[in-house]
């Protein structure tokens, strides 16, 4: 078998839906060597190189041009005798010949259509045509998680029988028993503090930052966030200083992924109150991590997180200071959640989900 890939995040995005991509290559790569696996972008990068150089993956140049990813590279996956392409990220080419290919697109969410308020009018047009042609254009699309099946059928207005739900999986660090040496590394490198809760993610308003901000006030429970900062950030910001919390809580930037791994084994609890998401790979990045977990009860996080994560209605400051406090003060139940919830995510490891994308490429030829 031999597929073709839209290599443009696998090869530019550092997180997200770059992860995604590197993740979904790595993985099908590994577990079934006997295919092709293709990645047709402009150029290469450091991303993803160790990937690169598993024997079955291999790197094509799309031909040059003015807006070739749309134009070209199509055609060129076509010229290569590629039975299946697949649109890592929502957008499938616009221009392709009579030659046979299959098209599965994965659409991670459509959090631009049920939250539009954090996306500018031109954006919402522009990502709502390019995910209405590709869903079209699919032979199959892929959801990544129930939660967003839904939302296709509802917003796209696709027939359910046309989407498949195939969960992500998260980066292999986080599976990985990191010597005590290592996290002890870690540890002293970003100065972090005996105990501590953690949040992961880009500091944007729908992550919802600012409530676990106001729930640690008054606690004295050490908060340690790792994201890339926005605007939002300035809101955050206002409150910690006019509240006195700079010394309780620490910002970390530019973190590797090892060093990420080691910082969610490091916390006590892991906080992820988001307003919505389309899978949410932090949450199981926590739970791989042993790591009990505290998320919104809303979009898919239930999905992820599992029956042993504690919720929180993610409006309710109260309820997340209290849900925080309950498991900051009960080793035991923390020990007990982090225990259940590792039976939990072995849903997401490597294997099944290589099953399940190889079941739907099968299918689909």
């Amino acid at each position: 078998m031999k597929i073709a890939f839209d290599a443009k995040r696998f090869f530019n995005n550092s997180s997200g839906l770059g992860n995604y991509s590197r993740d979904l290559v790595r993985i099908l790569a590994t577990s079934f060597p006997e295919n092709d696996y293709i990645l047709f972008n402009e150029n290469q990068s450091e991303k993803g190189k160790d990937i690169l150089n598993l024997p079955s993956v291999f790197f094509v140049e799309t031909s040059k041009g003015t807006m070739s990813r749309q134009f070209k590279m199509g055609i060129d996956a076509q010229k290569t005798n590629a039975g299946i392409f697949h649109g890592l990220s929502g957008e499938l080419p616009l221009k392709w010949t009579d030659q046979p290919i299959k098209k599965i697109v994965t659409i991670h969410d459509l959090i631009f259509m049920r939250y539009p308020q954090y996306y500018s009018f031109f954006d919402r047009m522009i990502h709502f045509w390019k995910f209405k042609r590709a869903s079209v254009q699919a032979d199959v699309i892929i959801a990544i998680s129930e939660q967003t099946k839904r939302d296709i059928i509802k917003f796209l207005k696709v027939p359910e029988e046309k989407i498949r739900v195939v969960y992500q999986g998260c980066h292999h660090a986080f599976k990985e028993n990191q010597s005590e040496e290592f996290l002890h590394s870690v540890k002293e490198k970003y100065l972090l503090p005996e105990r501590f809760i953690l949040n992961v993610g880009t500091i944007e308003e729908r992550k919802n930052l600012l409530n676990v901000v106001k729930a640690v006030n008054g606690t004295k429970i050490p908060l340690v966030v790792v994201g890339k900062k926005t605007k939002y950030f300035k809101k955050i910001e206002k409150y910690i200083l006019k509240h006195q919390l700079k010394s309780q809580i620490i910002f970390l930037e530019n973190v590797s992924m090892e060093e990420l791994a080691a910082i969610f084994k490091l916390a006590d609890i892991f906080v992820y109150p988001s307003f919505f998401e389309g899978f949410g790979i932090p949450v199981i990045e926590a739970l791989f991590s042993e790591t009990p977990v505290i998320t919104s009860n809303v979009s898919c996080l239930p999905e992820a997180g599992g029956k042993d994560s504690v919720y929180i209605n993610p409006h309710d400051v109260e309820d997340i200071k209290a849900k925080i406090l309950f498991l900051w003060n009960n080793e035991s139940e923390r020990k007990r959640r982090a225990e259940k919830s590792l039976v939990f995510v072995q849903k997401f490891n490597d294997e099944n989900i290589a099953q399940d994308l190889m079941s739907v490429y099968r299918q689909i030829l």
